[in-house]
């Protein structure tokens, strides 16, 4: 059976959603082990209630961001991992990590990439007035949250809408297409080539796959 290994930092929602995914039998894998950034996250403790291997690397106990994703690295590579899924991980990557793992890394931001990389993405959307948001799957690469799109799913923006209920609505999305794209990297139906995010050999459009 092939293996993720998942990186978190915080609650961890979307490793709960492809734990209950693995389960289900909609992704055909096993998660090997979960890592964070964080002792406190409350992910890790997803983890252990689902007898997941799960481990806290304190950055601070390294001298520098390479030297921290080297360690990293070494330990997520003891599992042989056929992906490495970012659910909500809070740090920029390296450049060597990323080429580790080119093909294989996938992150889920909570924008409708391009719009609005980095962080406080719902906090922008309000103050911006926009009538839709949404959240992006995309292969992982050394711009930040500039990798090829894959999926999205948008929601609307109501005029009362409040950070908590835009979280909230963007975050069910995000449990329904994140397991959708990790399926599709494991059955070998997805593959980043020449720059582009390809499924089923054909290059998705830049906003990711759209059903017909």
């Amino acid at each position: 059976m092939k293996k993720i290994v998942v990186l978190l930092s915080g609650e961890g929602s979307n490793l709960q959603a492809v734990m209950d995914a693995c389960r289900d039998g909609k992704i055909p894998a096993r998660i090997a082990a979960v890592f964070s950034n964080r002792a406190d996250a409350y992910g890790l403790q997803r983890a252990a209630q689902g007898s997941l291997p799960a481990h806290a690397l304190n950055p601070g106990d390294y001298p520098h961001r390479a030297a921290f994703d080297q360690a990293l690295m070494e330990r997520i590579d003891e599992h042989r991992p056929d992906a490495v899924i970012l659910a909500g991980y809070m740090r920029i990557l390296s450049p060597a990590f990323v080429s580790h793992y080119a093909g294989r890394l996938l992150n889920i931001h909570p924008s409708l990439l391009p719009r609005y990389p980095g962080l406080h993405t719902h906090r922008q959307v309000l103050a911006n007035g926009d009538d839709e948001h949404g959240t992006s799957v995309h292969f992982v690469t050394e711009e930040l949250d500039g990798g090829p799109v894959i999926l999205q799913a948008k929601v609307p923006v109501f005029p009362d809408d409040n950070e908590a209920e835009l979280v909230a609505r963007v975050k069910t999305q995000e449990h329904a297409i994140y397991p959708l794209a990790i399926r599709w990297l494991l059955q070998g139906r997805l593959e980043l080539r020449g720059g582009m995010a390809r499924l089923d050999g054909l290059p998705l459009p830049p906003a990711g796959y759209a059903a017909e």
